[in-house]
């Protein structure tokens, strides 16, 4: 008895009764963790990634040189003014007089410092008819935002007495202003409605107020835990805002989804006529276990990104793994306690028809879907032709992704012309080619003052505009105390970041080992915005084979453990692929080649954002083996109780239909969320996930997978027999071996089929 009970009762089927036999101190404990988390990470503060520290390559090299000397560099800003017609030029009288006005009106704002005509400086364009007045924000940088408004209305009171220019200012500051007033509350809008969507469709699912909130109130308690746990952690590997952004989206998404796996199974259990603790244990023994498989697949996901030497990933990955672990523990063991707590009070607040409608569906004799009902019986009576035409679909989809292009979007790329800023952007990059993102060579020398140093500098000015690689001005600025030299240098292509780019390549490979190079002690690593989209890039790319292999290889170890099946293990990784890949050709075909983009409001981009696709799978590839697993583990039950592997995969499918609806639901409408925001990046983001979800969640997992199984038949348990000496993970999932194990019933293996009429010389079909 004791040793049945051993086999039948895994981690979770222990953690799930400990739980509801000590259900006050199972949510004490889970409280207290949540408080203490919190307290720890509050009191240890959160360190940030530092820009240094965001890359390798030259950019890296350039941050620490400046870091290291201490040079704190402004927020710059640049007033743009120029002839609305075609007579006015930068010598005319009241060209002059506009300038002077701009540099008297900033000054006299008391936030700006080592103002600049550029009637000194030589920002004057070809044509005559625009010029630059340049100065900097006083105080950091990261603050300037919050104070450049005066100076922005300064500007804008010289624009009104020179109708005949046009007066703009746009930088650092300005820039981040308008952001923060134009997206700043509509992400925040964003992140906060993700809750109540995902609460409206738990409504929807349940019927019930109580129940619906339980998920919720879980996933929620998982992220705030999560956050102060970051701040305790950020102190080895440091975090940011993106990856508390992403940990949210995470967090919500499997928090919800592990909760409603579980909630769902018991008031099924309890539907069909089991006592409420019964209900318990077998939610606990199969539902359970799936969510422990897939919280550790998805932990194994999300760690793929600690690969990638971006410091950036490495926290988002992190941070995402955190919140994947805390989620995963608290649905096996608080939401026991709770449900045993709750009793039948789980049904309170009931929404009448979406309760009743709830009780129709878990009345109907399996329990399970008519629409996937109906759908199973043509895919299992063609399975072959239901494979190539799925199959064929998805990869159509795909078929974009080969011309994937990947670079940082530009300003005018992330916000389209939805911002007046946009526009100024352009016009100084028509009139300055590159001028509002130079790039900027770091020079530090032992001496910057001496004589060949200066020499050298002169000599590089010179030939990066000779060479075509920047059509000037060149400016340099000295930091003599530090012996570091700022060059800014204007790439000709200006935003377009392959023309520029080409520039770039110029910079580094001719100009610089002709000028800079031939002075001994001289590091002269070039950073900006296009050499930062380089070096991203590159290093990416060399991230992408190692991240890949390490998240294939492991899940699919963790699924042949899981599952003692070599071929549930492949299969499984395949399909992942296949849903990851559709999502990459929808990407493409929107954003990149514009197929359909008014729809989602995303013409001229162009391009996907570079830390997208990498980001992309192994996001993807985590969250789908949610479905998987959960959907694989309810075939391979039904399998052990003697039905037939096609009987088992009808079975299996149609039974979990409803709450992997649910779940997608849920995570389509949040993702989708973010797809509306007018930021491309975030845009790109949202429908790239909220298309790969709702994929998954049905092409794969409705049709591809059940498909793929009615194929291999008895194939599908397959496990050569060098293999059985492999750790066994495949406990509980029986839900009457939990039954009769619990209640001491004679006959308990007769549940599960017979595994010798079964075996095959080369491999073990069925595993019990």
């Amino acid at each position: 008895m004791k040793n049945r009970e051993a086999q039948v009762r895994g981690f979770a089927a222990r953690a799930g009764g400990w739980s509801a036999r000590h259900r006050w101190a199972a949510v004490g404990i889970w409280v207290l963790f949540v408080v203490l988390a919190m307290g720890l990470g509050s009191a240890a503060g959160r360190v940030d990634v530092k820009d240094s520290d965001q890359l390798s390559g030259e950019t890296h090299t350039a941050a620490k040189i400046v870091e290291d000397a201490g040079i704190v560099e402004p927020a710059g800003e640049t007033v743009l003014i120029q002839a609305k017609g075609g007579g006015l030029k930068a010598t005319d009288a009241e060209f002059r007089a506009a300038v002077a006005s701009v540099v008297e009106a900033v000054e006299a704002t008391g936030k700006v410092t080592d103002v600049k005509s550029p009637y000194d400086t030589r920002t004057i364009s070809r044509d005559g008819r625009s010029a630059l007045v340049q100065f900097d924000m006083r105080g950091e940088s990261e603050t300037a935002g919050e104070r450049v408004e005066p100076v922005l209305k300064a500007v804008a009171g010289v624009q009104k007495d020179h109708e005949t220019l046009r007066i703009e200012e746009i930088g650092g500051a300005s820039m981040r202003k308008t952001f923060d007033d134009a997206f700043g509350d509509d992400f925040q809008k964003a992140e906060y409605s993700a809750v109540p969507v995902a609460l409206g469709i738990l409504l929807i699912a349940f019927g019930a107020l109580v129940a619906a909130l339980l998920p919720v109130a879980l996933a929620i308690t998982a992220i705030v835990a999560t956050m102060g746990l970051m701040g305790v952690v950020s102190h080895l590997q440091p975090m940011s805002d993106t990856a508390n952004s992403v940990m949210l989206l995470v967090g919500l998404a499997v928090g919800v989804d592990y909760c409603l796996f579980y909630l769902r199974r018991e008031r099924e259990e309890r539907a069909a006529g089991r006592d409420a603790q019964t209900a318990l244990r077998v939610a606990a023994a199969t539902s359970g276990r799936a969510i422990v498989v897939s919280g550790v697949t998805v932990c194994v996901a999300m760690a793929g990104m600690l690969f990638t030497g971006l410091a950036e990933f490495e926290a988002m990955g992190l941070a995402s793994l955190m919140v994947v672990a805390v989620a995963m523990v608290g649905s096996v063991t608080v939401l026991p306690a709770l449900l045993s707590l709750l009793g039948e009070r789980v049904e309170k607040g009931r929404i009448p028809f979406l309760h009743k409608a709830m009780r129709r569906r878990a009345g109907r004799g399996d329990g399970g879907s008519r629409f996937w009902t109906a759908v199973l019986r043509g895919v299992l009576a063609r399975p072959l032709v239901s494979v190539l035409v799925a199959a064929g679909a998805l990869l159509a989809i795909a078929a974009p992704a080969v011309g994937m292009k990947t670079q940082n979007l530009t300003l005018n790329q992330e916000f389209g012309d939805s911002l007046p800023i946009v526009q100024t952007y352009n016009r100084v990059n028509d009139a300055f080619p590159g001028g509002s993102e130079p790039a900027e060579v770091v020079v530090k020398a032992k001496d910057i003052n001496a004589p060949e140093v200066k020499d050298a500098l002169a000599a590089f000015r010179d030939r990066a505009i000779s060479s075509g690689a920047s059509r000037g001005p060149v400016q340099i600025t000295l930091h003599d105390a530090q012996n570091v030299a700022y060059v800014y240098v204007p790439l000709v292509g200006g935003s377009d970041l392959d023309k520029a780019g080409a520039s770039l390549e110029k910079l580094r490979d001719e100009v610089r080992p002709a000028t800079l190079g031939k002075v001994d002690g001289v590091q002269a690593p070039i950073t900006g915005q296009v050499a930062g989209s380089h070096d991203f890039n590159d290093q990416l790319a060399g991230a992408v084979i190692p991240v890949f292999a390490f998240v294939v290889v492991f899940a699919s170890v963790l699924m042949l453990l899981s599952f003692r099946s070599l071929t549930i293990a492949i299969t499984s990784i395949v399909l992942n692929l296949l849903s990851v890949g559709a999502a990459y050709g929808i990407l493409v075909a929107v954003f990149q080649h514009g197929w359909g983009a008014s729809l989602v409001g995303a013409e001229g981009v162009g391009a996907i954002i570079t830390w997208l696709p990498l980001f992309l799978f192994v996001i993807l590839f985590g969250l789908s083996m949610d479905y998987h697993v959960f959907v694989v583990s309810r075939i391979r039950e039904a399998r052990l109780r003697g039905r037939t592997t096609k009987d088992a995969i009808r079975h299996g499918v149609v039974t979990t239909a409803g709450v992997v609806t649910s779940a997608a639901v849920i995570m389509v409408a949040v993702f989708a969320i973010f797809g509306t925001l007018s930021m491309q990046s975030m845009k790109q983001m949202g429908v790239g996930l909220a298309a790969a979800v709702l994929i998954d969640a049905t092409v794969i997992r409705g049709v591809l997978l059940p498909a793929v199984m009615a194929l291999l038949g008895e194939r599908n348990w397959y496990l050569p027999r060098w293999m059985h000496r492999l750790p066994d993970l495949t406990h509980d999932e029986s839900a009457e071996a939990v039954v009769h194990g619990t209640h001491g019933a004679h006959g308990t293996h007769g549940t599960h089929g017979t595994r010798d009429d079964e075996d095959e010389d080369e491999g073990e079909p069925v595993t019990v």
